[in-house]
């Protein structure tokens, strides 16, 4: 698990911890306890939504950490201005991921599915937050592995699919450079994530 530092934010959304789990045997009871917290009433649903309190996140549509790191700076950005378009600074992050505006799609691929074998967890908070990790092992049924494993999980085709960019004359150009054409793609989404509030 790393832990970023944002100073410059409110205190209670100043600190986010990511973390990478591989192997991950539980996604789809992950998703439906997700699903069960939103609808649940009274303590037993607060109790709930605290449990599940992170931005669950499918590692193979996520191209870098600077990648990841953009969409979180982004969603507390967002909130620190009152101006987020999803309910939560968790779900913010899966808006900013996505090339549309569109949340339910935005949930839907950046999210954790049935079918995910690996997520990247994250939880903003501020710095008394104690035990992330213990929470997030609560919750996920996986490996924990270092942010560097990342790059071997990336589904580059799906990536471009959802980007539009397969027809990017820059990346046909690279087409016979696999290394190159996902530093350029990589470039390419980083830029559009953090260009994503300015453009909704």
């Amino acid at each position: 698990m790393e832990t970023f530092t944002y100073t410059h934010f409110p205190a209670q959304s100043s600190v986010v911890h990511i973390a990478l789990f591989t192997s991950v045997g539980n996604a789809k009871d992950i998703r439906a306890r997700i699903v069960k917290a939103s609808t649940l009433g009274g303590p037993e649903g607060d109790a709930e939504r605290g449990a599940v309190n992170f931005a669950f996140i499918d590692a193979r549509l996520v191209t870098s950490r600077l990648h990841l790191q953009t969409a979180v700076y982004q969603a507390i950005l967002s909130e620190a201005q009152g101006s987020l378009r999803t309910k939560t600074v968790h779900s913010e992050i899966l808006w900013a991921l996505n090339p549309s505006n569109n949340i339910s799609e935005a949930i839907r691929r950046y999210g954790v599915s049935d079918s995910s074998s690996a997520l990247l967890v994250v939880r903003i908070g501020s710095p008394d937050l104690k035990d992330v990790e213990s929470l997030m092992r609560a919750i996920v049924d996986g490996t924990l592995s270092p942010l560097a494993d990342l790059a071997a999980l990336t589904d580059w085709s799906t990536v471009k699919k959802y980007y539009k960019l397969n027809g990017e004359p820059a990346i046909k150009e690279v087409a016979q450079d696999p290394e190159r054409e996902r530093e350029i793609v990589d470039n390419i989404i980083v830029s559009s994530v953090a260009m994503k509030s300015v453009q909704a």
